[in-house]
């Protein structure tokens, strides 16, 4: 019976999520049909269970219907082992979905090109500023895989960055930055303020995830408002200016900038995040 009640509680976790739209918050949306799959799998299987706790049910088998784990005899195993079963569904019920904002970058800080708690694990790999799949690519597939994009992107005219082509486009710019001088760019994100001694720096970021929310990040382009422009951390613009480089004290290295001729405050969309298509 716990089997069945565990699985149906998987198949309706996930039943929530997809239909409530903050399934996305925790996956590439791209990977949407995995959970899918693993949602009609929990069902089949609770079915599974249910038709087997259903028949020994009428057999009046000698446990009187209850569950055998013939692998688990003691009953504080079998204890752990359904609560670590249930664990998932118990945290996805529980703890509340938020979509991030700058606390999170204000708590941690932002380094480059991926944070220090990831180091050494590969498993988490965290990133600030700039997406980069060369994680997930060797050397020669990475480089093709620039290669095909710079092609796509490197014409001439403004470039408009949006939530499909987003991390695509910011890898490109930081990974070759020359290549963009001079370019006009159009994209919206948040802003947030970076506060260095006396100096104060404008991001606009966006929340991206790659896979899943373990190597999510926040991406974005150093911005320079224009005289008279003033906007509060966490309020959504849409940008329009010139790609430049700066170096960028606190992290001792050039980076690409916006010198940005206009900026209007948009409303935040529906889902704030982005994510790569690969």
């Amino acid at each position: 019976m716990l089997r069945f009640l565990i699985l149906s509680g998987y198949f309706e976790l996930m039943m929530y999520l997809q239909v409530s739209g903050k399934l996305d918050q925790f996956i590439n949306v791209h990977y949407r049909y995995l959970a899918i799959i693993s949602m009609i799998l929990s069902l089949l299987l609770a079915l599974v269970q249910l038709f087997r706790w259903v028949k020994n049910d009428q057999e009046e088998h000698d446990h009187h219907g209850a569950d055998h784990d013939h692998g688990l005899k003691k009953p504080h195993q079998r204890a752990i082992a359904y609560i670590l079963l249930a664990l998932p569904i118990m945290v996805g019920l529980l703890f509340p979905t938020v979509s991030l904002d700058t606390t999170i970058v204000q708590a941690k800080g932002f380094q480059f090109p991926v944070s220090q708690e990831s180091v050494g694990d590969p498993e988490v790999q965290t990133q600030y500023l700039q997406p980069n799949t060369s994680l997930y690519y060797n050397k020669s597939d990475y480089q093709k895989q620039m290669d095909k994009l710079m092609k796509k992107y490197s014409k001439d005219g403004v470039l408009q960055i949006t939530d499909e082509n987003y991390l695509d486009v910011m890898e490109l710019i930081y990974n070759y930055p020359s290549e963009f001088l001079g370019r006009k760019i159009i994209y919206q994100g948040f802003i947030y303020h970076a506060k260095q001694d006396a100096a104060e720096n404008n991001f606009v970021f966006r929340f991206g995830i790659i896979h899943c929310v373990a190597d999510s990040g926040v991406f974005g382009l150093l911005v320079h408002l224009p005289k008279g422009v003033t906007v509060k951390n966490d309020e959504w613009v849409r940008v329009e200016g010139t790609i430049g480089t700066d170096f960028y004290q606190p992290l001792k290295r050039e980076l690409p900038t916006v010198a940005a001729a206009k900026v209007v405050k948009i409303s935040a969309p529906k889902n704030q995040y982005v994510y790569h298509s690969f």
